[in-house]
Parts: C-alpha cells; sequence; structure tokens
C-alpha cells in the first residue's frame, strides 16, 4: 500500500523527469566530428604565400646586424619608441605601422610597410641599407610583435591569443580555445579577415576534410573566428530555463492542490 507521502512523491517526482527528458536538446554526433569519413591519404600542400601580411597598427621588431656592430646600433633603436599591447597585458616595443602603412625608420625616415610581407620588407630594408653604403652586407630580421587572433563563440576558453611562431592553422587556434564545445557548428565556422581596409567574411566547414586544402586554412594576424552556437544550445540557455520553471511551479501547485483535497 502507498502512503500518502509516497504517493505525492511519485506524482511529483515524475513530471520532473518526464520534463527533463523532453527538454533535453540532443546534438547530433554527425555534426560534432572533424573530417569525417577522412581515409588515410595524403593531402597535396595549399598553393600559394601565406605569409602574414603587415598591416596598419601591427608593430614590427627590426633586428639589424653586420661585420661592425657600432654601425648597426642606431638600426637597432627604434626612433619612435611605441608601445602596444600584444596579448595578456605584455606591453612590447617596436616599429609601430602608421594608419597611412608606413613606419619611421633610422635614417631611411618614411618607409612603406603595410601590405608588404616580411620576407619583402626585409629586402627592402637590407638593399637601401647597402645602396645608400650605411652598412656593408648587413643582415635584417623582422618579425611581428603582435600577431595575435581571436577566438570566439561556443570554445572551451574563448578569448585573444598572442602567437610567437607566426604561423598558426585554424586547427590549432581551436585547441589554444579549448576546442568548440559539443554545442559549436563544426560545419558553419565564420572567419573574419582584413584584407586591405575591408573585411573579408569566409564560412568554413570543419566536418569536411576540403578544409584541409583550403587557403584559409591558415590564420593571418588579427583574424577572429566565430564558432555559432547550435539551435541546441540558444534554446537551453534561454527558453528551456523559463519553461522549466513554469512548469515546475506549476507542478508545485498542482501538488499543494491535491495534497489539501487528500487531507479533506
Amino acid at each position: 500500500m502507498i502512503l500518502k507521502k509516497d504517493y505525492l512523491r511519485y506524482i511529483f517526482v515524475v513530471p520532473v523527469l518526464i520534463c527533463c527528458f523532453f527538454f533535453t536538446s540532443c546534438v547530433s554526433t554527425q555534426k560534432s566530428v572533424y573530417f569525417k569519413n577522412l581515409p588515410d591519404t595524403v593531402i597535396a600542400p595549399v598553393k600559394g604565400n601565406f605569409e602574414p601580411v603587415i598591416q596598419k597598427n601591427d608593430v614590427l621588431q627590426i633586428i639589424v646586424s653586420s661585420m661592425n656592430p657600432e654601425d648597426a646600433i642606431v638600426f637597432n633603436t627604434p626612433s619612435t619608441a611605441t608601445t602596444g599591447a600584444a596579448g595578456g597585458g605584455t606591453q612590447v616595443t617596436g616599429y609601430l605601422v602608421s594608419e597611412q602603412g608606413f613606419i619611421e625608420y633610422p635614417v631611411l625616415g618614411h618607409v612603406k610597410a603595410a601590405g608588404l610581407t616580411k620576407e619583402q620588407l626585409t629586402t627592402y630594408l637590407r638593399d637601401e641599407l647597402n645602396n645608400r653604403k650605411l652598412m656593408r652586407d648587413p643582415v635584417v630580421s623582422v618579425r611581428f610583435l603582435n600577431y595575435r587572433v581571436t577566438v570566439l563563440g561556443e570554445v572551451s576558453r574563448p578569448g585573444v591569443f598572442a602567437i610567437n611562431n607566426e604561423r598558426m592553422s585554424i586547427m590549432e587556434a581551436l585547441g589554444v580555445a579549448g576546442d568548440i564545445t559539443i554545442y559549436g557548428k563544426k560545419d558553419n565556422v565564420l572567419l573574419i579577415r582584413d584584407v586591405e581596409g575591408q573585411r573579408v567574411i569566409k564560412r568554413l566547414n570543419l566536418n569536411n576534410d576540403d578544409i584541409l586544402s583550403s587557403p584559409y586554412y591558415y590564420l593571418q594576424s588579427n583574424d577572429v573566428v566565430y564558432v555559432e552556437p547550435t539551435k541546441a544550445r540558444v534554446v537551453n540557455a534561454s527558453g528551456n530555463r523559463q519553461t522549466i520553471s513554469i512548469i515546475l511551479s506549476s507542478i508545485s501547485l498542482f501538488v499543494i492542490i491535491l495534497d489539501r483535497l487528500i487531507i479533506k
């Protein structure tokens, strides 16, 4: 024989379990796997030059050396010491690329940098120093001090990440961000890139192995990667909470009324 107390417990618990079952959204495993059905194979490298291009507001480190170290001293001190954040609050000092795309370089003055690769800027500086006989056989090294990518949306650790090796694939970026959660759309990842002042928007399908040979596989400095949430995440974050709260409140009211009727 079921006591009144046990009876009320069953009346309350069973509807709650039913609600949890129906309102817990399922995520398709088909869309949660990277490169599904990818066989053992060798993928040809992507054709093209994917060396990062210098952009406005980049901060560059330029180091010059030669047979005579004293000749290089003036070229290893930024004429306009510029400090900028390279991610994580770290302060760096280097040559700031202006809004007009130039850096202020010692002796050479205005040097066009935006739109060039590091190799192209290196060649230009080396040739100028040689041609003007400012140095003999100079060795020039250029690197980014603010190379970073931003990963947002349905990842475990969204944020801005500074990159030391100046080359990162989209898979590496997602790895640094803790990977896409089960609620993220792997088949519709948004890539936002600045190209000569214009925003280029590209949607990538990480379920498809075509991404491995895509020109967007390797990221560039200041790229933004956004992982869109699935409908399940949106529902769980909004409608479900409110709906379940209303249902539980209604069940509680029903139990109280039923308890009063049984007592009578």
